[in-house]
C-alpha cells in the first residue's frame, strides 16, 4: 500500500535534513578548529615539541584514540632518546674531566724530566703512559661506531700478544714487569680492538702491581691473562666493568678513571668474545677470553 506523501513535506524534510548535516559539519568544523588551536597553543608553550604527546587531552571518538595513541608512543620514544642522549653527553664530559686530570700525571713528570735534565729512558716511559691514556679515550669515543668500524679477519693470537708487549715494553721495564707468553691459535678478530684489551690488561697489571709476573696462555679458542699482584676484593669483582668504577685500588692512586675494564668488557661484547674474570685479594687476578669460532662469526 503506498502512501501519498504530499511534496512538501518531501521537501520539509529534506531541508531539515541538509541544515542538520551542514550545522554538524558547521559545528564539527569550529569545533576541531578551537582543538587545533589549543594544540598549536601548547606546542608553542612548551620547550621541546617532541612533549607534545604527554599533554595531549585524551580525545573521545575512536579515532581519534588511535592517532592520540599513535602521537604518544613517538612522543615517549622521543623523550627516551633525548634522554638517552643526554645521559651520553654527561657521562662523555665526566670522562673527560677524569681523563684531563690523570693524564696531567705523566705530562708533569715529563716536564720534571726535561727540567732536570734526566735520562730518556724515563721520559720514553712517561710518553708510552700519555699515548696509552690517549687511546683510551680514543676508543671510549668510538665505542657507538665500533660495530661500523671493526674490521674481522683471521689472525694469530700469539702474534698479536708478541706485538702488544713489545709497544709496551717501555712501561713494563719501569715497572719491572715479567711477561711470559705460551700457546698460539688462530682467531677472527678485530686487530686493532683486540690489541686495545691486551693493553688494558698488561698497563693495569704494570698500574697496580709493579713487579708482579704475567702469563699469557693460548688454549684452543681461550686466552688466560693473570697476573700474581694485589688481586681485587670479592666483594668488589663483579663491579670491575661497571662504567667509572675505580674500587679500592683505584682509589688509592687517586688518578683512576674506571674507565679501562669497562671499554674492554664493551669491545669483548662487539667481538663477541666471552670475558670471565677470577681473582683472590693478594694473590692474583685472572682474565679469561674465550673467542667464537671461525664459523660462528
Amino acid at each position: 500500500m503506498l502512501i501519498d506523501v504530499p511534496f512538501g513535506t518531501i521537501a520539509m524534510i529534506s531541508l531539515a535534513f541538509i541544515f542538520i548535516q551542514v550545522s554538524w559539519l558547521i559545528t564539527s568544523f569550529f569545533y576541531e578548529k578551537k582543538r587545533y588551536e589549543e594544540m598549536k597553543q601548547q606546542m608553542e608553550k612548551l620547550e621541546e615539541t617532541y612533549l607534545l604527546g604527554e599533554v595531549l587531552r585524551k580525545p573521545k571518538s575512536l579515532v581519534e584514540h588511535k592517532y592520540y595513541e599513535a602521537m604518544l608512543a613517538v612522543s615517549q620514544d622521543a623523550i627516551s632518546r633525548v634522554e638517552q642522549s643526554q645521559r651520553s653527553a654527561k657521562e662523555y664530559k665526566e670522562y673527560v674531566e677524569q681523563w684531563i686530570h690523570e693524564i696531567k700525571t705523566p705530562l708533569t713528570a715529563m716536564s720534571l724530566i726535561l727540567a732536570n735534565e734526566q735520562d730518556v729512558w724515563k721520559l720514553r716511559r712517561e710518553l708510552k703512559r700519555a699515548d696509552n691514556l690517549t687511546d683510551n679515550i680514543l676508543h671510549y669515543a668510538r665505542l657507538d661506531s665500533i660495530e661500523k668500524d671493526k674490521q674481522l679477519k683471521e689472525h694469530s693470537l700469539n702474534a698479536i700478544l708478541n706485538d702488544v708487549v713489545k709497544n709496551q715494553m717501555d712501561l713494563l721495564i719501569a715497572s719491572k714487569m715479567k711477561v711470559e707468553i705460551d700457546g698460539d691459535a688462530n682467531i677472527y678478530t678485530d686487530n686493532k680492538a683486540l690489541q686495545f684489551i691486551v693493553n688494558q690488561l698488561l698497563t693495569n697489571s704494570a698500574k697496580y702491581c709493579p713487579g708482579a709476573k704475567i702469563t699469557m696462555r693460548v688454549k684452543g679458542k681461550e686466552l688466560i691473562y693473570e697476573d700474581d699482584g694485589i688481586g681485587i676484593l670479592s666483594h668488589e669483582l663483579e663491579r670491575i666493568t661497571e662504567r667509572g668504577y675505580t674500587g679500592s685500588n683505584g682509589r688509592k692512586l687517586g688518578t683512576s678513571t674506571g674507565m679501562g675494564l669497562y671499554i674492554v668488557a664493551q669491545l669483548c661484547k662487539e667481538l663477541h668474545i666471552e670475558l670471565n674474570i677470577k681473582s683472590e685479594h693478594n694473590s692474583y687476578t685472572r682474565f679469561q677470553l674465550i673467542f667464537p669460532n671461525l664459523t660462528e662469526m
